[in-house]
């Protein structure tokens, strides 16, 4: 039998209360962090359901830290710490890990870079013996060096040479930083990858990776006291780098006039149209604005019923498929995006034109009190359900951390999602959609889909790399 309105209602109501309430007793009382002598920050989140144990040490150095000239070399140095130490053979780390039954792997962003191991929890001791020795006692040679060079490009080769939609967003993110280094792609410029040599990498290593530039985070089946011990055993001996230096990056000056680009490769088979704006990031203390934005990108993009496809896609029909983007966690200012796929007959002009009158259009009619509901009750739950595994909830810290968040921050950020009013998302946007401070792109091929009612695939217009996976 159909519930009625009011069941459907008081179902929606309780299954909201049952999610807040999890939330908020999941999310304050299991994690611990301290800081070890040598200025290493350790952050522990206790999770006892399952034995297992996520050990990752994450430093505040990613390719936004590189000096210019050597762009990708701190993706690069990613993979060669996967080489000899004084104590570990080439590639013995990994090996370790899988005859103990678990996983490893680094990544490369912006902002940071990260190492990690999921295992059984009496293997921390181990993780932590192996993963200190790398950070110090790193023994590169020439055959390293030349042989792990070939493999990043390669690597680019594959991500981004053979992808027209990758080489277009690496000219659009160009265009975006003039100044800052987020206009540099991770895993860098091809010409710069090929020059990259040890006394580089080990510039980048001996001038970030120390223990007051990291930090420690272990998620799972552990307790702080037991952490503390083995970090105190492991880690705290590694002196710091007494000539570390902030983290200061060079500003984006103020944006006057709107950047266009033109991006033609007979590979493209789709092609569509993008437009991103500069963004404030969440800034600690200071997350309400980035808040809003992430509401307005659910808004606006969130699936088949976000205001966008329902205004280009199903009712104007000029449409395959439109998206919108907000990357708020970030040190510096980061983006807002949009895409558009056009229709069969439908030029990217037209579809860019359609797209600022929709824009337009939604500054005058405002935002579905019943939509935003839903939206923040999607978020919420899929922050329940993150709980479920201790590598995101390790990742949640881990990367909010050494983006210049606090442990607050990350905290508060669920009640912040949930605050936001309707007003917000709409001061938010008359902020941001400004021609004059935007990125606008035309990709385009020689082909055009022959179907036109076949629905357009989300990976036709990926969103720019924020992470480079080692492995």
């Amino acid at each position: 039998m159909p519930l009625s309105p009011l069941a459907r209602l008081a179902r929606w109501t309780a299954a909201l209360t049952f999610l807040s309430a999890t939330l908020a007793t999941a999310s304050d009382d299991l994690v611990t962090d301290f800081t070890l002598d040598n200025g290493m920050q350790v952050v522990v989140i206790e999770d006892h359901r399952a034995p297992v144990v996520v050990h990752m040490v994450w430093y505040k150095a990613g390719s936004a830290d590189e000096t210019p000239g050597v762009s990708g070399v701190a993706h690069f140095l990613e993979h060669l710490l996967f080489k000899a130490t004084d104590t570990l053979d080439s590639g013995e780390l990994s090996k370790t890990v899988a005859e103990n039954g678990g996983t490893d792997n680094a990544f490369t962003s912006f902002d940071y870079t990260a190492y990690f191991q999921r295992v059984a929890a009496d293997r921390l001791g181990l993780m932590m013996s192996m993963e200190s020795d790398r950070m110090r006692n790193l023994r590169l040679t020439e055959d390293d060096i030349l042989t792990e060079r070939q493999v990043i490009i390669e690597e680019r080769n594959q991500r981004t040479e053979n992808s027209p939609q990758a080489l277009f967003n690496e000219q659009a993110n160009a265009a975006q930083y003039l100044n800052h280094r987020y206009g540099v792609p991770i895993i860098g410029w091809r010409h710069e990858m090929e020059e990259l040599s040890l006394q580089d990498a080990l510039a980048y290593y001996e001038q970030f990776y120390a223990p007051n530039n990291a930090i420690l985070v272990v998620a799972g089946d552990v307790t702080p006291d037991e952490v503390r011990t083995l970090a105190k055993q492991y880690y705290e001996p590694i002196p710091p780098n007494p000539d570390l230096q902030p983290r200061d990056r060079p500003a984006e000056p103020r944006q006057t006039a709107e950047r266009r680009l033109s991006y033609e490769d007979p590979r493209v088979a789709q092609p569509y149209v993008t437009r991103s704006y500069l963004a404030p990031e969440r800034d600690t203390g200071d997350q309400k604005t980035a808040a809003a934005l992430v509401m307005l990108s659910e808004v606006l993009g969130g699936g088949q019923t976000g205001y966008l496809n329902e205004q280009l896609v199903f009712d104007q029909k000029k449409a395959l498929y439109t998206s919108a983007y907000y990357r708020g966690q970030s040190l510096d200012d980061t983006t807002f995006g949009l895409y558009i796929v056009p229709a069969e007959g439908v030029s990217l002009d037209e579809a860019e034109a359609a797209l600022d009158d929709v824009l337009a259009q939604f500054l005058k009619d405002g935002v579905d009190a019943a939509k935003l509901d839903r939206i923040k009750m999607q978020i919420r739950a899929g922050q329940v359900y993150e709980r479920d595994n201790v590598q995101s909830l390790a990742r949640r810290y881990g990367s909010g951390l050494t983006q210049g968040l606090t442990i607050k921050d990350i905290q508060e950020w669920p009640d912040l999602l949930q605050a936001v009013t309707e007003d917000d998302i709409l001061v938010a946007a008359r902020d941001l959609f400004d021609r004059n401070r935007a990125v606008t792109g035309h990709l385009t091929g020689p082909a055009r889909p022959t179907d036109a009612s076949a629905p357009a695939d989300a990976d036709a217009a990926p969103q720019p790399a924020a992470e480079e996976v080692s492995q």
